[in-house]
């Protein structure tokens, strides 16, 4: 296999949509770096794993050797991304972006080569724009085109309220790309028409159009919905390490090797024969999983403390605190919201609300084999964790 076939496997391991192949392959053929972008944001503090499914690709094209462009929105942040929202979004306060951009430029390097990465802000030439600059851009799109735009069109065709500055965002995104002189965009496959409008806005200023490389969007702990801070169902990069691993260790064994897809630096073969194990050989998937939860902690916290999280766990719930075997059970929230209480009532693990509020009090109610002392504690639907009353009476609760 040749070198430019290995790197086009590597690069669309994992993708959805690369656009265009042929295109990618005759820049691959040139043989020089090329500009590989990703954009972000800075809407909340921190980022999950599922921010870092972009960025581990990211990754991969910098061991390939090309050069890394990650954008900090901290202009587009003041708009407002539409992309998958049924209502006008909130845009943020410019002392609101400064502080995410600032835990984003921290957090990415626990991933990406900072000497090989230039991070840039998109207000570097945003804000050098006049407003007749911003007409000429608003010019090169029109209304039907942005109506084709699945949110949009959804919103439009039910009465629902589109705001004119929500129009703008694809543009800006788009013009980031010709700014940046980008060969390749990444994103999620949410962000598609955004990237196409990069292309297109390419063409427009004389630029070779980029090529497009759609990720998926990873689900959360719940293996249903995507991971999101809001639905509770997140692993942060910069969580307590016991923490991470045990909210790893709660995945369903399938969502497993979704995980290892995404988010693993293993090598594919090495996926394939655990995964062949599994199946035929009778290996336990724990212990695979085992594997996976040690790596990314390791990933953003270090070798040595990936190994003790490891070995917490294994202390914690294996000798003797918690069955082999645990049951899982799902439970309904009540507008997205649930007592601690009812979560136990309701997951058969005490008679009564009475009788959790007790035991919270006596210290005998563990999540994810932590103690918890507050009987206000609300679990948000998409939550997922090991609960544990007692030594005896234990269960994995879904709250759906």
């Amino acid at each position: 296999m040749s070198s430019l076939e290995e790197s086009l496997l590597l690069i669309k391991h994992g993708a959805v949509d690369l656009l265009l192949e042929a295109d990618l392959v005759e820049r691959l053929k040139i043989g020089r770096p090329l500009k590989i972008k990703a954009g972000f944001d800075p809407t909340a503090p921190d980022l999950h794993l599922g921010h870092t499914v972009l960025i581990n690709k990211l990754r991969q094209f910098q061991e390939l050797g090309h050069h890394i462009m990650f954008l900090i929105g901290d202009f587009t942040g003041m708009i407002g991304d539409p992309t998958g929202k049924n209502i006008t979004r909130k845009p943020l306060t410019r002392e609101e972006i400064i502080v995410n951009a600032k835990t984003y430029q921290e957090q990415v390097f626990k991933i990406l080569d900072p000497e090989r990465t230039e991070v840039l802000f998109n207000s570097a030439w945003f804000e050098r724009m006049s407003p007749v600059d911003f007409i000429h851009l608003a010019a090169k799109h029109t209304v039907a085109r942005m109506l084709e735009r699945d949110d949009f069109s959804k919103r439009y065709a039910s009465g629902q309220p589109i705001a004119i500055h929500e129009f703008l965002y694809p543009l800006v995104q788009g013009f980031d790309s010709v700014a940046m002189c980008a060969d390749v965009e990444l994103g999620g496959t949410d962000q598609k028409f955004n990237l196409l409008v990069g292309r297109e806005l390419q063409k427009h200023y004389g630029q070779p159009p980029q090529v497009v490389l759609t990720m998926p969007i990873l689900e959360g702990l719940d293996g249903v919905q995507k991971m999101s801070k809001s639905l509770g169902n997140y692993v942060g990069i910069r969580e307590e390490p016991n923490e991470m691993f045990g909210k790893l260790m709660s995945i369903s064994d399938e969502l497993m090797w979704r995980y290892f897809e995404l988010l693993s630096f293993y090598p594919i073969r090495e996926i394939s024969r655990w995964r062949y194990q599994i199946s035929e050989e009778g290996l336990n998937p724990r212990d695979v999983k085992f594997k996976l939860a040690e790596e990314l902690v390791a990933r953003f916290h270090g070798a040595e403390v990936g190994r003790h999280a490891l070995a917490t766990f294994i202390e914690r719930f294996q000798k003797g605190m918690l069955p082999e075997n645990l049951v899982e059970v799902q439970v309904r929230s009540h507008a997205g919201r649930l007592l601690i209480a009812n979560l136990l009532k309701e997951a058969g693990l005490v008679v009564s609300t009475s009788e959790a509020l007790r035991l919270i009090q006596q210290g005998a109610v563990r999540i994810d084999g932590e103690r918890i002392e507050s009987r206000d504690l609300v679990l948000a639907t998409g939550s997922n964790h090991v609960y544990q009353v007692g030594k005896r009476r234990a269960a994995k609760v879904l709250v759906v």
